[in-house]
C-alpha cells in the first residue's frame, strides 16, 4: 500500500476524522448489508455462528468473544441445537467443561449467509467507479491491518 507523508497536524486531523466516522459507518454498513441480504436469523445469531465456524468454544468464551451475557448465549445455543446447527460436546482437555461445536448444517447456514452478503456487496460495488472500488480495496487492506493490531493488543 502506498504511504504518503503528512504533517503531524494533518495526521492528527486525519486520525481524528477516521476515529469519528469509522465506527458509525462500519456499523451502518453492517446493518445495510444484513437488511439487503435478508437472511432468516438476526445479526447476533449470524455472528455467533460465524465465531463457531472457526472452532468449538465454551459458552463463557463465546459470551466473552461476542460481548453478550452468558444466559443470552445459552439461549442462542439451545435454539441452534434445535435447528441442528450446533452440538454440545465434552472438552477433551477438561472433562467437566462443555464445548459448543458447529455442525455441517450450521456451516452450511453460515456459508449461505456469507454468500448472500457477498452477492449484495458485489452488486453494490458494481455501481461504483473503478477509482472508488480501488479505494475500497485499499481501505479494506488498511482495515485488516487495524484489525490485526487490535487483536494483538487484546491478547496482551
Amino acid at each position: 500500500m502506498n504511504s504518503t507523508i503528512a504533517s503531524p497536524r494533518a495526521r492528527r486531523r486525519n486520525i481524528e476524522a477516521v476515529a469519528h466516522t469509522l465506527p458509525q459507518r462500519s456499523a451502518l454498513l453492517g446493518r445495510l448489508f444484513a437488511q439487503r441480504a435478508r437472511y432468516d436469523i438476526s445479526r447476533t445469531e449470524a455472528s455467533v455462528l460465524s465465531t463457531l465456524s472457526r472452532g468449538p468454544r465454551r459458552i463463557t468464551e463465546l459470551a466473552d468473544v461476542e460481548r453478550l451475557a452468558q444466559p443470552t448465549i445459552t439461549q442462542l445455543v439451545t435454539r441452534f441445537e434445535r435447528r441442528g446447527w450446533v452440538v454440545r460436546e465434552r472438552d477433551d482437555a477438561d472433562g467437566r467443561a462443555v464445548l459448543v461445536a458447529i455442525t455441517d448444517d450450521g456451516l452450511a447456514a453460515v456459508e449461505a449467509i456469507r454468500g448472500r452478503l457477498r452477492a449484495v456487496l458485489r452488486d453494490s460495488l458494481a455501481g461504483l467507479s473503478d477509482d472508488d472500488v480501488a479505494a475500497l480495496l485499499a481501505a479494506s487492506e488498511a482495515l485488516q491491518t487495524l484489525i490485526d493490531a487490535l487483536q494483538r493488543e487484546e491478547k496482551r
